[in-house]
């Protein structure tokens, strides 16, 4: 499967480099243990490379670049991260030192299972509001998978660890450094406010919101909002099933780890997202990457799955505020029916609802009535209420980080003069 364009175009040449130390530290202590033990590559010495900002698949306004991870026994591994920036500031709002919303803020964005990025509107809502909105396809999904690869194959969710750390260093996130710390981002885009710190905001969907919940906990303080839009969390036949299963899976997994599950998926989550969602996404998807029906269902990736699930069943502690959109009911996908078309037909959200509760302290739940898996291609009334809700938790959020911080960066300055006269 092809990975993209070429790098060509204006910024082609544009690189940062990313050091041997930082990705091998971004695999996380377990990461770095299994990379040690398997020789992935060489992931505890990889040698510095650059990293090529290209034209994306998504046209105008969209840039991607690959992060090397190395190896593995299908070959080469990538993820690949997309990047859309907001528009330079206009004059006037130069002149009267306005600054929108989130002039300092960070997105990193992953996708959920059988997906890939696609959305354009999702990261202009971010950039219209000042953001920086990064999306990250991991190895071997959309942008990512190669030829002969496996879809989705993964033996251990914090594997993921890598290509998030890696993603982080190139957004100037990395642990210890970039604007975080006051200075310049890889980019060339240097902090707001005089050095004053970026602030991030992981934003992740379906399985996507399960992979960053587990990082954001044992990353504690690297983020400083989660959004989740519709996050696996639970298994679909709640914990006794999970619990059930999960030997079953171990067993599995210790003869074939590329043995595929029974495949339950007819296409009619698909068919739902075409009659009522946004058209001029959804014509774009490349369905290589993005199949009606879902990619083959490893035992090892089920496996990892529900380990993931019996952490946070175990209950997580993520220190920032979290965001949680989530339809108000599910259905049951065995034949086609309209009322597919408002409600998950991929989670029980009930019971995602349920262990919402065991991500962190400070949590906000919006349920919507007739939303989708993927709450941002419900119809379009439902969508921007989507929208709605997280601009107002956005704005709440970005308030009291302004508290936080001793208010506004324009206040702050005005405090400055004053005391310094």
């Amino acid at each position: 499967m092809p990975g993209g364009p070429a790098p060509s175009g204006p910024h082609a040449d544009r690189s940062a480099t990313l050091g041997a130390s930082a990705r091998f530290a971004s695999l996380g202590s377990a990461g770095r243990a299994r990379a040690e033990a398997s020789g992935n590559a060489g992931a505890a010495s990889w040698a510095r490379s650059p990293l090529h900002w290209r034209p994306d698949v998504l046209g105008a306004g969209f840039e991607a670049a690959e992060l090397d991870l190395g190896a593995d026994d299908e070959g080469p591994l990538v993820a690949t991260l997309v990047r859309s920036l907001p528009a330079p500031p206009r004059l006037l709002d130069r002149v009267l030192r306005r600054t929108p919303l989130l002039a300092d803020v960070d997105v990193l964005y992953v996708h959920g299972w059988s997906d890939y990025f696609f959305q354009r509107s999702m990261a202009r809502f971010w950039t219209d509001r000042g953001a920086r909105f990064y999306a990250l396809d991991l190895r071997k999904y959309g942008r990512s998978l190669r030829d002969g690869q496996t879809p989705g194959y993964i033996e251990n969710l914090d594997d993921y660890d890598l290509e998030i750390g890696l993603a982080l260093d190139a957004m100037g996130h990395g642990e210890g450094d970039g604007p975080r710390a006051g200075t310049a981002a890889p980019d060339g885009a240097a902090p707001r406010d005089g050095g004053a710190p970026r602030r991030l905001i992981l934003f992740g969907h379906s399985t996507g919101g399960l992979i960053l919940s587990l990082w954001a906990s044992t990353h504690p303080g690297r983020a400083d909002g989660l959004v989740l839009n519709s996050p696996w969390l639970e298994f679909q036949l709640t914990g006794a099933g999970r619990q059930m299963l999960a030997p079953l899976l171990d067993l599995g997994a210790r003869f074939n780890l590329r043995d595929s599950a029974p495949q339950f998926d007819a296409g009619l989550y698909t068919r739902a997202q075409r009659a009522v969602g946004p058209q001029d996404e959804l014509a774009t998807i490349d369905e290589r990457w993005r199949p009606a029906r879902s990619h083959a269902v490893l035992t090892v990736w089920l496996r990892a799955i529900l380990a993931g699930h019996a952490r946070v069943s175990r209950g997580l502690a993520i220190e920032s505020p979290i965001l949680m959109l989530l339809s108000a009911r599910s259905a049951l996908p065995l034949r086609w029916d309209e009322a597919l078309t408002s409600a998950d037909t991929v989670l029980e959200v009930d019971e995602i609802a349920k262990a919402s509760l065991r991500l962190g302290s400070t949590l906000t739940i919006e349920r919507l009535d007739g939303a989708l898996h993927d709450v941002f291609l419900s119809r379009d009334a439902v969508r921007a209420e989507a929208y709605a809700r997280l601009e107002r938790w956005v704005a709440g959020w970005a308030a009291a980080q302004r508290a936080a911080r001793g208010g506004a960066p324009g206040l702050r300055r005005r405090r400055a003069r004053t005391a310094a006269s």
